[in-house]
This record gives C-alpha cells, structure tokens and sequence, in this order.
C-alpha cells in the first residue's frame, strides 16, 4: 500500500515537469502556424471590374417597349427598348399627303406644259418638258416607296415584339398557340411587303437613272424652250425638301429603336451615392413602359459578361514599389481556384477612396492609388470577385 501511494506521488511530480513543456511546444506551434498564416496573405486585394454601358434615351419621349428584363443575357444589336413614334407617324403620313399634292401638282404642270407645247407645235419643246416630268415622276415614285417603308418598318418592330411576347406567354400556358400564330402572320405579311416595297424601291432608282439619262441625252441635241426648267423648278424644290424630311425620319426612326451596345447583361441602373437614401424601392432598377424620360436619361444598364480588369489600391509605403508594366501574379480562392501572371497597365494619379470591400476594418476607410491590372484570357472571374495579388 505504501508502494503504491509513492508511485502514485511519482507520478503526479511528472505530470507537473511534462506539462509546461507541452504547453510551450504548443505556443511554438501556433507561432508557426500563424507566421505561416501571415505569410500566406495577399500583399493587395483588388476587384475584377467589366465596362457598364449605361443605354439612355437620344431624346424626351415616352418609352413604347421595353423588351427586356433586370439580369437577361442579351446580344450585341439586340433591341432592348423602343421610345413612342407616334408624332413620327404623323410627320410620316404629312409627307405622304403632301406627296399626293405635288403629284397633283405635277400633273396639271405637266398637262400645261404639253398643252402649250401643242400650240406653238414644238416637238422638241414637248419632248423636253415630257422628259422633266419623267424624271420628277420618278423622284415622286422613289419618295412614296420610301415613305411606305418607313412605316412598314415601324409595323414591323412593333409586331416583332408582339411575336417574342407571345412566344414567352406561350411557353407559360399564359395564351393558346393561335395567338401566338396570328401574330407571326401579321409579322409575316409586313415582312413581304418591306420585301416587295423594297424592290420597288429598287426599280424606281433604276427607272430615275434611265430617265436622267435619257432627259441628258436629248437635252444635248436639242435647244431647250427657256421655260422648261423654270417651270418645274418650285416642284423639283419642294420635292427635294421632302427627300430631305424623310431621310431625316428614316434616322429618327433609327434613333427610337435603341439597341444592345455590347453582348453582356441587363442590370439595375446605377445612381449616385448621395441619391441612394432618396431613392424608392424598385425605382430606377429599370425603366417602364410608359415612362417619360428626359433625353441623356438612363433607361437601363448593360454590364460586359466578362470583367476586362481589377481595379487595386496600394499604399503609401507601396507607392514606391509599383510601376507601370511590372509582372505580378493574380491569385483566385474561389473555385476553380488559380493563379496567373499578369502586369501592370496603368497608376491613378491620386490618393483615393477605396471600396469598402477592401477596407481592413469596415468601419475605418482607407486611402490608397489605384492601380489598373490587366486580367488574363484564362482567369475566369465574375464582375465584383475579390482577386488576391502577389509581387506588389
């Protein structure tokens, strides 16, 4: 019994000699550790960026469509939006009607000129005057065929919208098959005759090449009665005012249908920080039809679907370190993780904010000059990933 209380003391004096040492190798482990650690972070942290294209109405308006929604893919060229035409329309079919009136005009002009041609028993005169009025009635031809395709083509994206609605309501159930078939037909027959009335078009210009041509020819053999030209110089004016117009709807009509600058996605309008508080729920994520908007206003914003850089910000102890060109390597925790090299592109030209997602504490802001990196082919990051950056 005595043996065994003395071992038992024995043992207990050991414990008592182990003990520090484990605790001071565990110290030294967790030092390692640590040092490990430390030496293991990121001299920088920067954040993948991509180009915002904020798309804005080229005028005040009323927005007629808007044909996407908050986060879709869309193309390069895609329309997204179309503001109203209705006053388009209406100068459209003014220049059709004045048209009809000098056609009118045209007519009576050229009734006279023949009558009078028969009274002085000139050939050649009524001959000359016969070719002006060719050509004029030509250049009415044109201009008609293009006042018709401008409205065509106004039914056209109009009616295209309405197919790619009813496609989407038809995968939901929402409407049966023969509406979204009705509405393809309407599209189809537009379609045909921007065809037909293209080609006539077409025709037309050809048909006014001939006529000069023919009017030029025989003007160089003939003597021409002075009043010739003189006579159809206020219409060939007021004709030559209505091509004008019209060319100028056709870019109007252009500037209405307001595209997809870049392959990329629709995202929420972007405002300035000092308007955040003001802002609504869900105002200016992305406008409505029916909205009027300001010309310069944003309507939405399309993000590229790839960030082209990352944007970093160094210190003042770093300052001296950094230099255009030099080679750094950009580390990815995310998965598939990575590690690439890439360089330098260019310095900021101050001290600066930096995002508060760099920020070491979120409740201390931090200074430091940007620095733009280049990111790579093969780095596949999100717009807003946090990269890693040795070599700064």
């Amino acid at each position: 019994m005595k043996k065994t209380k003395t071992t038992i003391c024995r043992f207990g004096r050991l414990h008592l000699h182990i003990l520090p040492i484990l605790v001071w190798l565990g110290a030294v482990a967790c030092v390692v550790i640590l040092f490990r650690h430390r030496s293991q972070q990121f001299e920088v942290l920067g954040i993948a960026q991509g180009r915002m294209h904020q798309v804005s109405a080229p005028v005040y308006s009323r927005l007629k469509i808007v044909s996407v929604e908050l986060f879709e893919n869309v193309g390069k060229g895609q329309m997204l939006a179309a503001l109203d035409d209705t006053q388009l329309n209406a100068q459209i079919v003014t220049i059709g009607a004045e048209i009809e009136h000098l056609a009118s005009q045209l007519v009576s002009i050229g009734d006279t000129m023949l009558a009078e041609a028969a009274n002085r028993q000139t050939d050649a005169i009524a001959s000359q005057r016969r070719f002006n009025v060719d050509v004029e009635n030509t250049r009415l031809r044109i201009l008609e065929q293009k006042t018709l395709l401008e409205t065509d083509k106004v039914a056209a994206e109009d009616l295209a919208v309405e197919v790619k609605i009813a496609t989407e309501l038809l995968k939901k159930d929402a409407i049966a098959p023969y509406q979204l078939q009705k509405a393809q037909a309407l599209y189809n027959v537009v379609a045909k005759r921007i065809e037909e009335n293209q080609h006539l078009l077409t025709q037309a210009e050809q048909d006014l090449q001939q006529a000069l041509h023919r009017r030029d020819e025989f003007a160089n053999r003939q003597t021409v009665h002075p009043s010739v030209n003189s006579a159809l110089e206020i219409i060939r004016k007021q004709i030559t005012v209505q091509e004008k117009l019209i060319a100028e709807l056709s870019v109007q009509r252009e500037a209405l249908r307001i595209t997809s600058p870049v392959d990329g996605t629709v995202v929420q309008i972007q405002i300035r920080a000092n308007q955040v508080a003001m802002r609504r729920p869900g105002e200016d994520v992305l406008r409505k039809p029916g909205e009027v908007v300001l010309a310069g206003a944003p309507i939405l914003v399309v993000a590229e679907s790839q960030p082209t850089e990352i944007m970093a910000y160094v210190g003042q102890e770093q300052l001296g370190k950094v230099k255009e060109t030099m080679v750094l390597q950009l580390v990815k925790n995310t998965e598939p993780a990575q590690i690439v090299s890439s360089q330098v592109v260019r310095l900021g030209p101050t001290m600066e904010l930096m995002p508060q997602q760099l920020w070491r504490n979120p409740n201390i802001a931090q200074w430091g000059r940007a620095v733009l990196i280049k990111i790579p082919p093969d780095l596949k990051l999100l717009p807003g990933e946090i990269v890693g950056i040795k070599g700064l």
